[in-house]
């Protein structure tokens, strides 16, 4: 339901205020390394020759800042190289053309800055207890998800929350921006007889991205699409697990009993290469959902997220589970 959630509402994945995610993100980082190097925003402003008002709105996401103005910010507080390039990725990206181009006018600023951001990551982690994540989704699965939605939506947004849904999961588990030709293979696992071929689209890897997904035991017994759909979403699940080894995939058995994130139905955790003090978190909700990117939140949801991954079967008893149910 991800992109659906996201189709056309403006409003609705921003729960947390109006101000980008990217924006505050980068924009608490240079408040950050600002207060380290014990510089004033007086100090700031005459890096960039520019009014205090300009830093202090930049910090505060209320507006953005060039690449240029930005490297001079970093290199002037000492950020090491490996950081700057995290947070100009994260910064420049959206001028970037990407897979979601297509489909920007669609979606609402918060899911879009979401995806940029993903785009860059170097490590996702994701849990869902009802529902298969939507970038291991059949295409007859997240079908029939888009189907169940509360009717808010047109079938020409459900058609095009489809089709992002499809350009995501190709770019993240390929590497690859380009026509979702794999993604019609990969929805082809939602049939009963061809969950086989399916993963075989997708086996180029995730240039280096690493995919942690814990999933509940719940969502492998929800007959979404139906028993047939059901299972060839299985079949697909083991597919990715033996095709991308970037993906570490674990089932949350109902024996594990109360978990760390027995709190939340999804949520998703960004990570940054070579920037640990980068991230952000994605919880999900009916209305949009709501982003987190102060570094206690991104550190509280990390640790959450370890514990319920040691709560969770093991990737290879978590596979061995999977082909009994899709057998």
């Amino acid at each position: 339901m991800f992109a659906m959630r996201h189709m056309n509402r403006r409003k609705a994945g921003t729960v947390t205020g109006e101000t980008p995610v990217r924006r505050r993100l980068v924009g608490s980082a240079l408040r950050r390394y600002r207060e380290n190097v014990g510089y004033a925003l007086e100090d700031a402003a005459r890096v960039l020759e520019c009014d205090r008002s300009k830093i202090s709105r930049i910090e505060t996401g209320q507006r953005g800042i060039r690449p240029k103005e930005l490297r001079e910010l970093l290199t002037e507080y000492g950020v090491p190289e490996s950081d700057q390039a995290a947070l100009l990725a994260i910064a420049s990206r959206g001028g970037q053309r990407g897979w979601w181009h297509p489909y920007a006018g669609s979606f609402s600023a918060a899911y879009l800055d979401f995806v940029i951001m993903e785009s860059v990551a170097s490590e996702i982690m994701c849990y869902e207890a009802q529902l298969v994540p939507g970038l291991l989704q059949t295409e007859d699965y997240a079908g029939a998800i888009a189907a169940a939605g509360p009717g808010d939506t047109t079938s020409g947004q459900r058609e095009d929350a489809i089709a992002a849904m499809a350009a995501r999961r190709q770019a993240v588990l390929t590497g690859s921006s380009g026509p979702s030709g794999s993604a019609g293979s990969s929805g082809s696992a939602g049939s009963a007889g061809s969950a086989g071929s399916a993963g075989s689209a997708v086996s180029a890897g995730s240039a280096g991205r690493r995919l942690w997904v814990v999933l509940g035991e719940g969502a492998l017994h929800q007959e979404v699409g139906g028993p047939g759909v059901l299972a060839g979403q299985i079949r697909h699940l083991v597919q990715l697990s033996e095709d991308l080894p970037d993906l570490t995939l674990q089932v949350l058995p109902f024996t594990a009993g109360a978990h760390a994130a027995a709190g939340s139905a999804s949520l998703a955790i960004l990570r940054f290469s070579d920037a640990p003090s980068l991230g952000v978190v994605y919880v999900e909700a009916l209305s949009g959902g709501v982003y987190l990117e102060s570094q206690t939140d991104v550190a509280r949801y990390i640790r959450a997220f370890a514990l319920l991954r040691a709560s969770a079967l093991s990737a290879a008893d978590s596979v061995h589970l999977l082909r009994s149910l899709g057998a």
